[in-house]
């Protein structure tokens, strides 16, 4: 069995705001056409210790892969390279790096829920984005003001300042009905869905019996507004519909609800600085058995550090699963760029699970380490 759904396209705020309590779930069908023109400047370097040694130990472990494969490489050329941003991105500049947080879980749950519209999907609940972003306008929401600029600049991607996380982009269903038509194993697992937005990935594997899920976007708004309300929203409110008087029955459903959202951790901020904050907890940190990404390798100058969160967070047995477009035009992304960038790096292979739609060409990939031991 597997997912069908309706898409609707909406391109500027303004119809959003024209769209409120029709009940549709607006998606936007491709990043590209989302891309503003003065994303495609040149990005402000950043370069400091940390990055230059989380590219040192990328290019060791390539060092250390290829080693295995054929001939070594020169240790020089190799400590060369991976002092040189360009060795490993695609472009020479780095957008600015957003610091990581994590987000705690609200003890209040009802207060999480407040004023948001929630939609169906097969098997899942989700708030209507829509709702979310007139609020955040109309309230001036402290913090990241990522929606007046959104709005402003008549775009979804704004390097460094907003990167789509108040959208469904179409490549998250293509993912959603791969679980189902693969039958995906969840059960046991510690997942992580990267790039999150609505999280509706990661909800699928707590539904499919996962044992720890994690959440990260960029934006930390992302997950205040819409991440954590979605996963409140699919833990609490089966319960809430099947609630009955009993004292001892609402205590015990109550408890297991709390026991359910432990499973639940939420970060934001860059991927390079979300890798330090985990790593660097005095708690020993399990790697992911699986990461779930969609639509995250549409811009160049982030494949370098997407590769390395997948190479510091990934567990060595572990996979990959990523769902996108062949092509992003706005910025030049795409999986047959991204393809290229992970085969010159000799760390994990790449197999293409699906092709959707001959015309668009979305793909979806999963990526393992090439030496796992």
């Amino acid at each position: 069995m597997t997912f069908q759904f309706n898409f609707t396209i909406e391109d500027h705020l303004e119809d959003e705001l024209t769209s409120l309590g029709d009940g549709a779930l607006a998606l936007d069908s491709s990043k590209e056409s989302s891309v503003s023109e003065r994303q495609k400047g040149t990005h402000r370097d950043k370069k400091c210790s940390r990055e230059q040694f989380d590219l040192l130990q990328d290019h060791l472990w390539e060092h250390k892969s290829a080693g295995n494969a054929g001939p070594s490489q020169d240790t020089d050329s190799s400590l060369n390279a991976a002092n040189s941003s360009s060795s490993l991105e695609p472009h020479e500049k780095q957008p600015c790096f957003r610091v990581a947080k994590e987000h705690a879980m609200p003890k209040d749950l009802k207060k999480v829920l407040e004023n948001k519209v929630i939609e169906t999907l097969p098997g899942l609940q989700h708030m209507n984005i829509s709702v979310v972003k007139t609020i955040l306008l109309k309230e001036n929401f402290p913090g990241e003001d990522i929606i007046s600029k959104s709005f402003s600049s008549h775009s979804d991607l704004i390097t460094g300042v907003y990167e789509g996380g108040l959208k469904i982009w179409e490549c998250t269903f293509d993912l959603l009905a791969y679980f189902t038509k693969a039958q995906v194993k969840f059960a046991g697992k510690k997942v992580l869905d990267l790039g999150c937005g609505s999280g509706l990935l990661g909800i699928m594997a707590f539904k499919g019996g996962a044992k720890e899920i994690h959440f990260q976007d960029y934006n930390s708004v992302v997950i205040d507004e819409v991440t954590l309300p979605n996963v409140v929203a699919n833990c609490t409110l089966e319960d809430e519909e099947n609630d009955v008087n009993e004292p001892d029955v609402k205590r015990c459903r109550k408890s297991k609800v709390a026991q359910e959202l432990c499973k639940f951790r939420f970060f934001s901020g860059e991927w390079s600085e979300f890798c330090q904050l985990l790593l660097s907890s005095e708690k020993l940190f399990e790697k992911y058995d699986l990461i779930l990404t969609s639509e995250t390798i549409y811009n160049p100058g982030y494949y370098g550090p997407l590769h390395q969160t997948f190479l510091r967070l990934l567990d060595k047995n572990g996979r990959v699963l990523l769902a996108s477009k062949a092509h992003y035009f706005g910025v030049g992304g795409g999986t047959h760029l991204f393809q290229k960038f992970v085969e010159d790096r000799n760390v994990f292979e790449m197999r293409t699970l699906e092709i959707i739609d001959e015309g668009l060409k979305r793909f979806l990939i999963e990526m393992n380490f090439k030496y796992p031991s």
